[in-house]
């Protein structure tokens, strides 16, 4: 019973830190489009070898991010992986890196 007791208290006094958890991918893109409430798309682009012929080309994937800082088209921001919110966000804008001119 005393065992039982320990193993309790032991369990319940433990906090998953980061690590445990698993860390959140962090991407930078530019705002495309912000006509959505609390809502904008942030194109990404990456540069990738080619599997067979080694040029470099440039891959761009579009991720809708929730947005509670009030983005505008064109700035450079800072998205982060979070729960999904809607069908379609699972990203939220975490910092504004650069505003549009």
């Amino acid at each position: 019973m005393a065992a039982k007791k320990k193993a309790v208290e032991a369990a319940s006094t433990e906090v998953p830190t980061q690590d445990e958890r698993g860390s959140r991918k962090v991407r930078q893109g530019i705002v495309v489009s912000n006509k959505m409430e609390k809502t904008v798309v942030v194109k990404i682009e990456r540069r990738v070898q080619h599997p067979i012929y080694g040029k470099v080309v440039l891959r761009t994937k579009k991720f809708k991010a929730h947005d509670i800082i009030g983005c505008d088209e064109g700035d450079t921001v800072e998205i982060m992986e979070t729960r999904p919110i809607s069908r379609d966000k699972c990203w939220r804008v975490t910092q504004i890196l650069e505003k549009v001119k």
